[in-house]
């Protein structure tokens, strides 16, 4: 017998309604984003982080009252929030009856600690995240599924949740939801395959409530690429697990043939932006960052067709520039920067510096300037990174003007030396709406606060593309299932 509340949802879905969405841990809203460009109505998320919270109340409930859009913008914890109390803040339905999707990507601490009885129990004891609550959120994630009862879910992580601690989390979570009567399925996707220009591998589970009859398949890639082989060798420890734990829930990564368009490049994501060159002017200081200058679009500079889409994105449409193409303060690596060569690490890099160096001093010792051991020694520390090259060698890297981007990570809220710019010319590391461009974040996405927290926001977050891609892939499963029950009722 179908669930009350399910068949509620269907009901409304049949009669043609909005799929409603909320997002859990839902940052400044990448996965929002996407869904809502799909046609989903956004109803609701929870964020801890203030600022993320602000960025998502902004961008998706901009036009509510006053008091409605503080409820939104108010940074919740979900590890101290029940979902009636949630609905309830907000005006909402009761929470069996406020949802039909549910979507997030829970933080990924202390996989190891998330064990498998634990979760398979979490409909039965929803207080035992309280054990470990910051490493246990996938448990209050599933409670929320188990409150709320969406027709259908979304889960995102990173790869190494299929082989943490020697055990396969993301296959636990299945099994937990198949006790909690729904069918789940997952499998790693790259977001460079669906228009994003960025090698971003994640795994996404997606499920469906068991009445709808829908086995959970993902959709197609729309792009090709030949991924570097750093990627096989992360990519055989996370699936390590896969054989022994997936009891047939994983499903092989959907690949395109080569004849489809090669992946968005990072000139294609960026190359239109105007150039910056504050810095080498002399006129960039250290301090924070704001957004309250626009920087118009330079007309000598036309889009590619992905700049024109984040340029023209509905609802979040930029016409005349962006207020977010800000840098940091690196005044000693600018020379480092413009001589790297693309596609070059770390180990380059300081190469590079000391290479700058020894022809600094011997440029002293030709106009006739004494070095002494002292001078050298200081002289080396202004001009060569400190950091040992056998450790992280990946930490800076420049961009290849022809090819996507490497993962964005939440770090560069703290450096961005991990996305040095492809042009040499410019001699920096990429601007907070470059990094935007390279998650796929449309120009007129608004990021709250200041450059670092922007910077923070943009890395944690699920590429709009893809996304959008899913939803599409969920909306259409969704819709046939409504139309089978009308077919069925009739």
């Amino acid at each position: 017998m179908t669930d009350p509340s399910i068949a509620r949802k269907l009901e409304r879905l049949s009669d043609g309604n909005p799929v409603r969405v909320l997002d859990l841990f839902a940052g400044c809203g990448g996965i929002s984003l996407g869904f809502q460009r799909a046609g989903f109505q956004i109803e609701a998320a929870i964020e801890f982080d203030p600022l993320a919270a602000l960025s998502h109340a902004t961008n998706f409930h901009r036009h509510a009252a006053p008091a409605e859009f503080e409820r939104h913008a108010s940074a919740r914890d979900i590890t101290a929030i029940e979902p009636e109390q949630l609905v309830a803040e907000l005006g909402l339905e009761a929470a069996p009856d406020a949802f039909d999707v549910l979507v997030g990507g829970p933080p990924c601490q202390a996989y190891a600690r998330v064990g498998r009885a634990k979760l398979r129990d979490v409909a039965q004891h929803p207080e035992a995240f309280k054990v470990d609550a910051r490493g246990n959120l996938y448990l209050r994630y599933l409670h929320y599924v188990n409150e709320t009862k969406p027709l259908a879910l979304l889960m995102e992580n990173v790869p190494d949740i299929m082989n943490y601690g020697g055990h396969n989390v993301v296959a636990e979570i299945a099994e937990a939801l198949s006790d909690m009567g729904y069918i789940a399925r997952y499998t790693l996707l790259n977001a460079s395959r669906f228009g994003v220009p960025q090698m971003r591998d994640r795994v996404i589970l997606l499920a469906f409530h068991e009445s709808l009859g829908i086995t959970p398949s993902f959709p197609a890639p729309t792009r090709h690429v030949d991924l570097p082989p750093g990627y096989s060798g992360t990519r055989a420890v996370a699936f390590k697990n896969i054989d022994m734990l997936c009891a047939g829930t994983f499903i092989e990564e959907p690949v395109g043939p080569p004849s489809l368009p090669y992946a968005v490049t990072a000139e294609e994501a960026i190359g239109d932006l105007p150039p910056i060159t504050l810095h080498l002017e002399g006129k960039l200081k250290r301090g924070a960052r704001r957004f309250d200058v626009v920087t118009r679009y330079d007309s000598t500079r036309l889009p590619s067709s992905f700049a024109a889409d984040l340029r023209n994105w509905s609802n979040f449409e930029s016409t005349e520039g962006i207020s977010d193409h800000v840098i940091r303060y690196l005044p000693r690596d600018t020379f480092i920067f413009r001589e790297m060569p693309n596609g070059a690490e770390y180990p380059a890099a300081h190469a590079t510096a000391v290479r700058l160096f020894e022809e600094a001093v011997a440029d002293l010792k030709a106009a006739g300037h004494p070095v002494s051991q002292e001078s050298r020694d200081a002289l080396f520390r202004k001009m060569v990174p400190p950091y040992p090259v056998t450790n992280f060698p990946n930490r800076w890297w420049k961009l290849r003007r022809d090819q996507p981007s490497r993962t964005l990570l939440a770090h560069i809220g703290k450096d961005t030396y991990s996305h040095i710019h492809y042009d040499s010319d410019q001699a920096r590391t990429i601007s907070v709406r470059e990094a935007a461009r390279l998650q796929s974040f449309p120009d007129g996405f608004v990021f709250r606060g200041t450059m670092n927290p922007a910077f923070r926001q943009i890395g944690n977050a699920v590429p709009p593309l893809l996304a959008f891609a899913l939803a599409k892939h969920i909306k259409a499963m969704l819709s046939e299932a409504v139309s089978a029950r009308d077919l069925v009722a009739a």
